[in-house]
């Protein structure tokens, strides 16, 4: 058995206008549940669509306001992606944060994946009852450092947003999560390093995934992602064990797919 999956607080965690961040939720759930061994969005910017205005007068002043006041400072060459841009799964996003006072990290960030997970995934981790309250999901994402700062051991930005418009803070693991990991940057993770990484996360009250954000702070209008839900290879399984009996259970067999989801 290994150490359950615990809270880890992220530096500048958002506190999203219009949003309850689960930090403190997320963190005496987690805190609660029993260990037997070893194993982690903040409000709109109205200033954002109002810049440009030294912008010349035949074109996209919007546009040119992105391309010449990025939010953040950042290496010649890194262009930034707007605040508030919806994207898909399998986009692309270039974004920047204060990893500290007056260090800026940037990042490439790519959402590859979401799955509707199981707790069937996490054979050798003992879950408590409150645990099992919630709904786990595994996010994917390839990221590349495009910046100056060297993020060694730092976890990926992003939080889950579930149904109720809440923020959802990763887990992290004392030791390896063999179905999702690694869930934080290498070490090192210096300038032009790439990797590909997973996320897990609770959701509350059996909750939904319906966006992956990056909000570094409050008053960022937040990067998303949405997509599909893929199933994980525990959901799979269960849904072929459900065709199975019923196929097995009559002569002749019913044809229907027991694991198709509604």
């Amino acid at each position: 058995m290994h150490n359950l999956p615990m809270h880890r607080p992220r530096p500048n965690s958002p506190l999203r206008r219009g949003l309850r961040p689960l930090s403190a939720v997320l963190l005496a759930l987690l805190l609660a549940l029993s260990a037997c061994g070893g194993g982690d969005e903040p409000g709109s910017s109205d200033s954002n669509e109002s810049g440009g205005s030294g912008a010349s007068g035949d074109g996209s002043a919007s546009e040119a306001s992105t391309a010449e006041k990025p939010y953040l400072p950042v290496p010649d060459g890194v262009e930034l992606t707007a605040q508030g841009s919806a994207l898909g799964v399998g986009d692309k996003a270039v974004v920047a944060y204060e990893q500290r006072q007056d260090v800026v990290a940037a990042l490439e960030i790519t959402v590859t994946k979401l799955v509707d997970a199981d707790f069937d995934d996490f054979v050798g981790w003992k879950l408590t009852p409150e645990t099992r309250k919630t709904n786990p999901y595994f996010v994917e994402a390839t990221v590349k450092n495009v910046g100056d700062t060297n993020l060694s051991g730092e976890g990926v930005p992003l939080y889950a947003v579930d149904g109720n418009n809440k923020l959802i803070e990763a887990s992290t693991f004392q030791s390896t999560f063999k179905p999702c990991s690694p869930e934080s940057f290498p070490k090192p993770f210096k300038t032009g390093d790439k990797g590909k990484f997973c996320l897990v996360y609770l959701a509350p009250d059996k909750g939904d995934l319906t966006a992956v954000s990056f909000r570094p702070v409050e008053d960022f209008d937040p990067i998303t992602w949405t997509g599909k839900l893929e199933k994980s290879g525990a959901k799979k399984g269960d849904d072929k064990k459900k065709g199975d009996k019923k196929g097995g259970g009559k002569k002749g067999g019913d044809k229907k797919n027991g694991g198709s989801q509604g």
